[in-house]
């Protein structure tokens, strides 16, 4: 790639083919007379997706791992061989609309403070994902686990809040599913925390760039359509435990052992309450033994 590459496009990969077959497809026919570059990390994919980017795109850059190392690992490997003056983590399981990475480059050329920029993201049928919202606090978070209302981070009726779709928000936190940031910000803040095997990755990222003196941007007008869980769906009750485990090491991070050991135990009266209440509604309905198994599993990933 020449020296000219102005975005470096960044995807994990773990056993989604088709997906990301998609995905790549859509990059290139949005780029346009973009100088960008993508580089691929396959996490030990057993579906054939790395045969499928050397025979159908020989020009993405592919990593192939031996072992699944998680989101922030794999990323930090693409990052660390990438070339472009802006770097966009792209989840697999998405695709680029038209004009979208043009909108994000020329937005992070207009607005030298930005550090970090994110697109609005739509399931396939057309409704709005939330994709950004406030940094999430111990009490939210508590709170939320808990189920006593519908108090929640993330703010999807905030992608709609601005009747001129080409006004970008100031936000806390993106998704890593569609997410741009200076390489500047990277050489300052460092990559993403490789305690994280998968989830709040993006949201410590996020929280270090802006304590740095960043500010962050959601663009409605760069539109992504994310079919959302393309590999965790593969394993849910694991990645529903890790979803947790991501979150205490998050607040054990910021906010100290005390606020991780206080979520632990929110997270363990909820998995124990569901894993209990699913295993008797599954006495009558079956689909529910997938749910209760689901919650035990996460409950016993909370025990010490």
């Amino acid at each position: 790639m020449a020296e000219s590459t102005l975005l470096s496009i960044l995807i994990v990969n773990w056993n989604t083919r088709e997906l990301l077959a998609q995905c790549l497809h859509s990059i290139y026919a949005a780029a346009g007379d973009l100088a960008l570059e993508v580089v691929v990390v396959d996490n030990a994919s057993s579906d054939g997706s790395v045969e499928m980017v050397r025979q159908t795109f020989p020009q993405v850059r592919l990593i192939a791992n031996d072992a699944n190392l998680g989101f922030a690992r794999a990323n930090n490997q693409a990052i660390a061989v990438s070339r472009g003056r802006y770097l966009l983590l792209l989840n697999s399981d998405t695709e680029v609309r038209p004009g979208a990475l043009q909108a994000l480059v020329a937005f992070m050329d207009a607005h030298p403070e930005a550090g970090a920029v994110g697109g609005r993201l739509r399931f396939p049928d057309g409704r709005v994902q939330g994709s950004h919202g406030r940094l999430p606090t111990l009490l939210s978070e508590i709170v939320n686990t808990l189920g006593f209302v519908a108090w929640r981070s993330t703010s999807p009726a905030d992608a709609e809040a601005a009747p001129d779709d080409r006004r970008a928000v100031e936000t806390e936190w993106l998704l890593g599913a569609c997410l741009m940031v200076r390489r500047e910000v990277v050489e300052q803040v460092g990559g993403l925390d490789e305690q994280f095997f998968i989830y709040s990755e993006e949201i410590d990222w996020c929280r270090r760039i802006r304590e740095a003196g960043w500010r962050i941007f959601y663009l409605p007008q760069a539109e992504v359509i994310h079919y959302w869980r393309g590999s965790t769906r593969q394993r849910q009750a694991a990645m529903k435990a890790e979803l947790y485990r991501s979150k205490l090491q998050y607040f054990r991070k910021h906010d100290g052992p005390w606020a991780a050991l206080a979520l632990r135990g929110a997270v363990l009266i909820t998995s124990l309450g569901k894993s209990a209440l699913y295993g008797l509604l599954a006495l009558a309905q079956h689909h529910r033994r997938l749910q209760a198994r689901m919650w035990w599993t996460v409950a016993r990933r909370m025990l010490p």
